[in-house]
C-alpha cells in the first residue's frame, strides 16, 4: 500500500545487485510491465512503460527518456538473503492489510 492504495512492485538485479520500485510509471499512475513481470526493454537497458514508452535507468530509477520528465521511480526498499528477495516496509509503503475470515484466518481459510 502507497498513501492509503494498493499498488504492486517488482525486484530486479542489476549488476549484481537487487533493486526493487513500485510497479508505477511516474508519468501516469499505472502499472509499467508490458507483459506479466517484464519491465526492461529488449536490449534489457532501461525500464520500460509500456503505456507511453517512458525509460528509467534500472539502477536508480532515474527517468532518462519519454513523458516522465525528471521524475523518478518509488524505490522499495529490498535485499537479498539465502536466495530469496525480501522487502522492507516503510511509513509510506507498507503490506496490505486482510480482513480475518470467520475463523480468524486472514486468508477466509475455514
Amino acid at each position: 500500500m502507497q498513501w492509503g492504495r494498493p499498488a504492486r512492485a517488482f525486484a530486479l538485479r542489476i549488476d549484481g545487485r537487487v533493486v526493487g520500485y513500485l510497479n508505477r510509471c511516474v508519468h501516469v499512475p499505472t502499472e509499467m510491465d508490458w507483459q506479466e513481470g517484464e519491465f526492461l526493454d529488449m536490449d534489457r537497458r532501461w525500464i520500460l512503460c509500456s503505456i507511453h514508452g517512458a525509460h528509467y535507468d534500472p539502477a536508480n530509477g532515474q527517468c532518462v527518456g519519454g513523458p516522465c520528465g525528471r521524475g523518478k521511480l518509488t524505490p522499495v526498499a529490498c535485499h537479498e538473503q539465502d536466495g530469496q528477495v525480501w522487502w522492507q516496509p516503510t511509513d509510506d509503503i507498507r503490506p496490505v492489510e486482510f480482513d480475518e475470515g470467520p475463523s480468524g484466518d486472514p486468508h477466509g481459510q475455514p
